[in-house]
């Protein structure tokens, strides 16, 4: 495999940030997951943090090459993360289980899938265009399905943040599952959470993401998404990929990664939050103790539910 792959999450204008974003990739797959703690309910960081790192660890445990069914990995890992969560909840007495939306995505053999549950985002673009995208489990994805609102009015509405999928939640999520889909040479894969892409529309994003390559583009449309959302600016967090040919040119190959040389066992994985002072840091409104607590708790989950 060959690809540019860039991540990253900002805190935007809030006190702490809720969002987790990942990837982790061995020799013949790649994998992209992004979790969006919600912020109405406790913890969301926990939540967000327990999905994020049991999703990428099972990828670990079971990508000893590629993953033999990618879809099915996906939907296993998501249900396994919502039984984590409450089990989690339920270990601390909490009133309330902490709560995550989530989309991943997985790439081997020039073919994604890619799965969601909740308002974080997949796009997929192709020259210029935008070729795919997940549709929110949201009040107001309804409302647009049903031409009843417009992406305009959407963008704005009341009812924006209304989603009625989650991991955490009291009932199972909603899991909405992608065909496998042909990944060509240039196109653009990327997840992001509804910090970033209620500020810039698909057409936007399609337009820079054709002019520059996205190590270039994607910095700035995260710094102008939290310029939009003003003082009140969410959590803004995304991780993108663009695929390349195995003969790219050596001024892309400095800044693109290779997997030919990677032993089969072997795996890659980078993590991103930021703290309230915007530095890349392990967590945010929790302390190192509670973060310690939590890791630990994960890693248990990790081998309780990899089991089942």
């Amino acid at each position: 495999m060959r690809f540019t792959i860039f991540q990253d999450s900002l805190i935007g204008g809030r006190r702490n940030n809720q969002d987790r974003v990942a990837h982790s990739f061995s020799k013949d797959a790649l994998l992209m997951v992004l979790a969006d703690g919600m912020g109405g309910h406790a913890r969301g960081e926990v939540a967000a943090q327990i999905t994020a790192t049991m999703i990428t660890e099972l990828f670990q445990e079971q990508a000893r090459g590629a993953l033999r069914r990618p879809l099915t990995f996906l939907t296993e890992a998501f249900e396994a993360a919502h039984r984590a969560i409450s089990d989690y909840a339920d270990r601390h007495n909490l009133l309330e289980s902490p709560r995550t939306t989530c989309v991943a995505c997985v790439v081997q053999h020039d073919r994604a899938y890619w799965a969601h549950s909740g308002d974080s985002r997949l796009y997929m673009f192709r020259k210029g265009r935008l070729v795919a995208r997940t549709r929110d489990h949201s009040r107001v994805q309804r409302l647009l399905d049903a031409g009843m609102l417009t992406e305009r009015d959407a963008a704005t509405h009341p009812d924006r943040n209304r989603i009625y999928s989650c991991l955490g939640g009291v009932l199972p999520p909603r899991i909405d599952l992608s065909p496998e889909t042909p990944v060509q040479e240039g196109d653009t894969l990327l997840l992001s959470t509804d910090g970033f892409w209620t500020m810039h529309s698909a057409d936007q994003l399609a337009a820079e993401l054709d002019l520059h390559p996205i190590t270039e583009a994607l910095p700035r449309l995260l710094e102008e998404a939290c310029r939009r959302g003003g003082d009140e600016a969410d959590n803004a967090s995304l991780v993108g990929m663009t695929w390349e040919s195995h003969g790219v040119d050596a001024e892309k190959e400095n800044k693109s990664i290779s997997t030919a040389t990677m032993p089969l066992d072997a795996f890659t994985t980078t993590f991103s939050s930021t703290s309230r002072k915007g530095r890349l840091e392990p967590g945010d409104d929790i302390t190192d103790e509670e973060i310690d607590r939590t890791v630990a708790e994960i890693q248990t989950a990790i081998k309780k539910y990899s089991r089942t």
